[in-house]
């Protein structure tokens, strides 16, 4: 029976052990009503609960195969779209507080990528030309924009194959908000670095001359992930000279110098799968998000491995940390008593165009 909502403000106050007691209930309540999926970058008072756990495209596959009737994301906006997009119509995505976004995302706006396009298509034919690639960290209308104009989605897993696809389609890739993943991943083809261009879209025509455009192979958008930005060269020089034996693999966010220093560089899921395959006593500098390092260094611990943090100054990612338990047990019961809160919706037609460059990238991948 479904009674009025429960404001968040009587969890406000709920220390972390009680509410982990209400979100047990909860669940218990729910049953195989509910799903929740959880990013690697979760902290471990919400990780804990997830049914299912991975990076976006691992999640992705589990949000278009899940039956249950409510989808709870740990993670950000972002995601719980995917999540929405790739559900059927009678299910139901939520994100436990609306304020976790993320930044690099929000470096690439609908508005900014149109003008982009219009700019390009004062001199190119841009759907002849310019194939159009996202990173899945992109807002639900850009994906759309890609599914409008023959473009696909990306991750940190499946990046390469993605621009072979494009690359099939045309000549030449307009690759955004990530400039690092797409760097590193036209470098991994073969592709000169001065063939690849930062587009900046404060600027006219992104910065760039007609020449340099004609050059470029791939027009990388000028946008980053602060946290993959504070992991330095210099991090991986002090490791390797006390530890010449240790072994320093990175995400693709991280810039093109820590990535062509590192021994491995690859998604969150090779990141574990990388480091949970080594042999034991081996000593390891993660250059990705903290909650993850930290989870794994754990992990690692009965084998006699050392996992370390990249960077000497502690930060994690502000926004997906926004999911706590007391967010997690607000949502959860209200769900248990009939109230959906935080439900995550595209609109239609959005998320039709949405899904077209989805169900490519799942394809290729």
């Amino acid at each position: 029976m479904q009674s009025a909502p429960i404001k968040f403000e009587r969890f406000q106050s709920e220390n972390d052990d009680a509410c982990q007691e209400r979100i047990l209930s909860a669940i218990d309540k729910l049953g195989d009503r509910l799903v929740i999926l959880g990013h690697h970058y979760q902290h471990e008072g919400v990780y804990r609960h997830a049914d299912f756990t991975g990076d976006s495209l691992k999640l992705s596959r589990y949000a278009a195969g899940s039956d249950a009737e409510y989808i709870v994301f740990l993670g950000v906006h972002f995601m719980a779209e995917v999540a929405d997009i790739l559900s059927r119509p009678d299910q139901v995505a939520i994100l436990p507080d609306m304020a976790a976004g993320c930044s690099m995302a929000d470096m690439a706006n609908l508005a900014k990528v149109e003008r982009c396009r219009r700019e390009l298509s004062e001199h190119y034919d841009f759907d002849q030309t310019f194939t159009p690639v996202t990173y899945i960290n992109s807002a639900a209308d850009l994906k759309a924009f890609c599914g409008e104009h023959g473009g696909i989605v990306c991750t940190s897993s499946n990046a390469t194959k993605i621009a072979e696809w494009a690359f099939n389609q045309r000549e030449k890739i307009l690759f955004f908000p990530d400039q690092h993943l797409g760097r590193w991943t036209g470098y991994k083809m073969g592709i000169p670095l001065d063939e690849m261009m930062v587009w900046d879209p404060d600027l006219p025509l992104g910065g760039l001359t007609k020449e340099e455009i004609d050059k470029a192979k791939i027009l990388l958008w000028k946008g980053h992930c602060s946290v993959h930005q504070m992991f330095q060269p210099q991090h991986i020089a002090k490791f390797r000279e006390q530890y010449p034996e240790g072994k320093v693999i990175a995400h693709p966010e991280c810039t093109f110098e820590v990535c062509r220093q590192s021994d491995y560089v690859g998604s969150t899921e090779f990141i574990l799968k990388t480091v949970s395959e080594s042999a034991p006593g081996t000593r390891w500098l993660v250059g990705t998000e903290l909650n993850l390092v930290n989870r794994l260094a754990e992990r690692m611990k009965p084998e006699g491995k050392v996992v370390q943090f990249m960077s000497p100054l502690v930060c994690e990612c502000s926004t997906m940390a926004r999911i706590d338990p007391q967010h997690l047990a607000w949502t959860l019961e209200n769900l248990a008593s009939g109230n959906v809160v935080n439900r995550i919706h595209v609109a239609p037609d959005e998320a039709e165009l949405a899904k077209l460059t989805l169900d490519r990238m799942l394809a290729v991948s």
